[in-house]
């Protein structure tokens, strides 16, 4: 089981894959930021950083941090083999003058209010549902998260297949 993160100061193992994201002997950097920092981002960070391990350090952070990691988020990532149990919920100002090659957003509400970073990175947006709002049985609400867990995985994959490419 992979444990930790970016965002709790350990490093994910997982998949070997590849060299072609290192520009001059580089990691390639990523922020992925949403609204509150507990669900989405975090899961996002958790994947790139399990599936790109060595290649690619990813972190996430909110632009009104909860203060907190989701606790279904935490359980479904454990589901796939992903302890995100240190992983912290984050301010996008931490981050504000660090340079990265990627900004991605993942909700709408980030998306609009994401700030400036210097340099000249990429910013993508990928508008997923927020699992925390979801109102139902505990069972529903439960599969909503494994819903996203799966829908991030699919395109943190696309993802690094273009990078790849």
């Amino acid at each position: 089981m992979a444990t930790g993160g970016f965002g709790g100061g350990i490093t994910l193992s997982g998949f070997f894959l590849g060299s072609s994201w290192i520009v001059g002997g580089l990691k390639m950097h990523i922020i992925i930021i949403c609204t509150g920092n507990s669900c989405r981002s975090q899961m996002a960070e958790a994947w790139i950083n399990f599936l790109a391990p060595g290649r690619i350090a990813a972190l996430s952070a909110g632009t009104n941090p909860t203060g907190y990691v989701h606790p279904n988020a935490i359980d479904v990532m454990n589901e796939a083999g992903i302890d995100m149990g240190e992983f912290k919920s984050k301010s996008v100002s931490q981050f504000i003058d660090q340079e990265f090659d990627y900004v991605i957003t993942v909700c709408d509400d980030a998306a609009e209010h994401c700030p400036t970073f210097p340099g000249s990175g990429k910013r993508i947006h990928w508008p997923f549902e927020d699992p925390a709002s979801f109102v139902g049985s505990e069972d529903e609400v439960k599969d909503i998260f494994r819903k996203t867990r799966n829908d991030i995985r699919m395109k943190v994959d696309e993802f690094l297949r273009a990078l790849s490419n």
